[in-house]
């Protein structure tokens, strides 16, 4: 039998099939278009990603029987508003995780409502792409598409309503609209409140690997799937590429080096930071994860490359970086601010340290470190909230060298694992289908089953204890250098 995984990104649903042992038999792409109706604005038609999605699994399943399919989930974009009326009709187009129309709104709760209380009631604060001041501000701005609101849901929500009937969200995607109780993993009344909406309006909560219902006989007939497909409930994107590497249990830890980089700590335990420096989410596994978003990683290696020195080189000018732990160098990597661990979008890139001998390659070195201070701080919030880490996944463009993952082992002092496959969320996806259809008794079987390790990067006690130094100096840094961020 076949589990299929959906994952619904922003500008495209990416669909991969996979057998019970984690064979890839098939992956297809669907592109969609993003609508930018005004500066900052982000928004999608949902009738799009349903379309598509369709398309994508009659493309998916043509060189099988499609009747072998058994069970769909989803890992999908996170907090994007998507609004129902009485009839089930789309109200106005999604609002995007991306979009930046809420600023005010955003100000309000972490200002006027406070970031304690928010964190009170929701184990995290306010950021402009979260779905609660997206209801916010469509209650300010459009107040007749507001009171005609029946159902609000996710993105990936959404489809499993086309294709099921059934109205429902998992823990892990709903644990990033600022309206849910993340420690006892229900719908927060004091948020419901303050955003003028009930608990009819909202999605019927279940764990990821649920079955939340079968494959409508109309929509199963069309794509000639037996009468008895199960649907799960699937994961926000971050948590269902976690169960996708392996990520579920206590302790485990896996880091991205994409354009943004992400450390996400699966946790059998609740746990927030007082400073609210990660998010505090619930998990696809069932239990809870911590997870830090730096808003540039790989990106500050290509805009140096690319737009700064003027090469496509990578790896050449790495072969010039001979001397970890020494270099007199520091870069603070927030091209575009930085969420994780300092919340300051004011915070900006910053070369400092320089002599006459400083040479390229210390530079290039700087860029590299940088990015892997910046995780060590957020894995620092994690540490001292008492999970245990002793090792980390690690995927994204920028795990490809071998000498970052060898930068990030000794600056966290940990081992780094390298996974065999790195399909995002559409793996993990297929995963919690396959959970809800019985082929795994839970998630971390499912993990321990299919997902394997192709290379593992040890830490050098020597590099560790130079690292060590090396970042005191950079986290001295920033605050000295915020009141220049913040002077004007």
């Amino acid at each position: 039998m076949y589990y299929i995984g959906i994952d619904l990104g922003t500008s495209a649903v990416k669909l991969l099939m996979m057998d019970e042992k984690g064979h890839i038999a098939k992956i297809v792409n669907k592109e969609y278009p993003i609508e930018f109706p005004h500066p900052g604005w982000s928004q999608q038609n949902p009738e799009d990603w349903y379309e598509k999605s369709v398309e994508g699994l009659k493309e998916l399943t043509t060189d099988i029987d499609p009747k072998q399919v058994a069970g769909i989930s989803f890992g999908g974009q996170m907090h994007g508003l998507v609004i129902l009326d009485g009839k089930d009709q789309v109200i106005r187009p999604a609002i995007l995780w991306n979009d930046g129309r809420t600023v005010k709104e955003t100000d309000y709760l972490n200002h006027v409502i406070g970031k304690d209380k928010l964190s009170e009631y929701t184990a995290n604060i306010a950021f402009a792409g979260f779905t609660a001041p997206k209801l916010l501000w469509v209650k300010a701005n459009e107040p007749e598409n507001f009171a005609r609101i029946k159902k609000i849901m996710l993105p990936k929500d959404y489809l499993a309503y086309r294709l099921t009937g059934t109205f429902c969200t998992d823990l892990s995607d709903a644990s990033g609209m600022l309206l849910l109780d993340v420690k006892n993993r229900r719908w927060a009344p004091e948020m419901l409140r303050i955003c003028g909406i009930t608990e009819e309006q909202l999605p019927r909560l279940y764990e990821s690997y649920e079955c939340v219902g079968t494959v409508k006989k109309e929509i199963a007939d069309e794509l000639g799937f037996g009468s008895s497909v199960k649907v799960a409930a699937g994961a926000g994107d971050n948590a269902a590429a976690a169960v996708g590497t392996g990520t579920v249990g206590d302790g485990r830890c896996n880091i991205s080096l994409g354009t943004s980089g992400t450390i996400f700590i699966s946790s059998d335990k609740f746990g927030v930071d007082p400073n609210n420096a990660l998010h505090s989410f619930c998990h696809a596994d069932g239990h809870y994860h911590l997870m830090g978003c730096m808003l540039s990683a790989a990106s500050c290696n290509k805009w140096w490359m690319d737009e700064i020195i003027g090469t496509k080189d990578y790896a050449g000018e790495q072969k010039q970086i001979e001397k970890l732990g020494e270099n007199h160098v520091f870069f603070l990597p927030y091209l575009m601010g930085e969420r994780s661990p300092l919340n300051d979008a004011l915070a900006r890139a910053a070369f400092i340290g320089m002599t006459m001998d400083t040479t390229r390659a210390d530079m290039t070195q700087a860029v590299l470190e940088g990015v892997a201070f910046g995780m060590r701080q957020c894995y620092d919030v994690a540490v001292s909230l008492g999970i245990q880490i002793d090792r980390t996944k690690i995927v994204g463009g920028g795990a490809k060298s071998p000498l970052w993952r060898k930068i990030v082992a000794n600056v966290l002092g940990i081992k780094v694992d390298v996974p065999a496959c790195e399909e995002g969320p559409s793996m993990g996806g297929a995963m919690l289908a396959m959970v809800a259809c019985g082929v795994y008794k839970d998630v971390e079987s499912a993990a321990a089953a299919i997902v394997r390790v192709v290379d593992t990067v040890e830490p050098d006690p020597e590099l560790v204890a130079r690292y060590r130094d090396r970042y005191r100096e950079f986290i001295r840094i920033y605050p000295a250098m915020k009141p220049l961020f913040h002077q004007n």
